[in-house]
């Protein structure tokens, strides 16, 4: 994750913080519950949180390492390995290899857009973290799976507020998912 990705930390039951990674890390310096889980609003995941030091240095753990590319323009360089028949289908590409690359991925992410697995997975792992033991759990697991929001919204109705709030809120499409993301 990076410093400005989206992200909310759970006291138990409760939000006690959302926003951006960073200002999320920020917050947390000062919580004095012990038991804080910090999700990625994006993926679903648990973030894992240095919290020692100063704020500039937290700031500066949570950023990504520098490397190649043009990072003014969030162009980011990283190793990919292909066969020598799909370096040679890439370079015979309008734009060459990179704009090629970009346009099959774009293609790719449009098309994943009609699957709501994303989501489902991603409210999953919320579900599992903070409300595996709760009452009507395997029900509401079900009626996730199942692509039924009326029932799962029914089964979850007894569940602590932001818990529900949150599980059903990750059922949207994130903002990188979007259909302008």
């Amino acid at each position: 994750m990076t410093p400005d990705e989206p992200c909310t930390a759970f006291a138990g039951e409760r939000i006690l913080a959302r926003g951006r990674l960073a200002d999320v890390a920020l917050a947390l310096r000062t919580a004095t519950d012990a038991s804080v889980l910090v999700f990625s609003d994006e993926t679903g995941r648990v973030v894992d949180l240095d919290l020692r030091g100063s704020a500039e240095e937290i700031v500066a753990r949570l950023a990504p390492p520098r490397g190649r590319g043009r990072p003014k323009l969030g162009v980011v360089a990283r190793e990919i390995t292909l066969l020598p028949r799909h370096w040679e289908w890439l370079a015979r590409q309008r734009g060459g290899a990179s704009h090629a690359l970009r346009r099959l991925v774009d293609e790719a992410r449009k098309a994943d857009r009609a699957q709501p697995r994303l989501e489902t997975e991603r409210a999953y792992r919320i579900m599992s973290a903070l409300a595996g033991d709760l009452p009507g759990f395997e029900e509401a697991s079900r009626a996730l799976f199942a692509g039924d929001e009326a029932t799962l919204a029914a089964r979850i109705a007894g569940w602590p507020r932001d818990i529900r709030a949150y599980t059903l809120e990750l059922l949207r499409p994130s903002a990188d998912q979007s259909p302008n993301g």
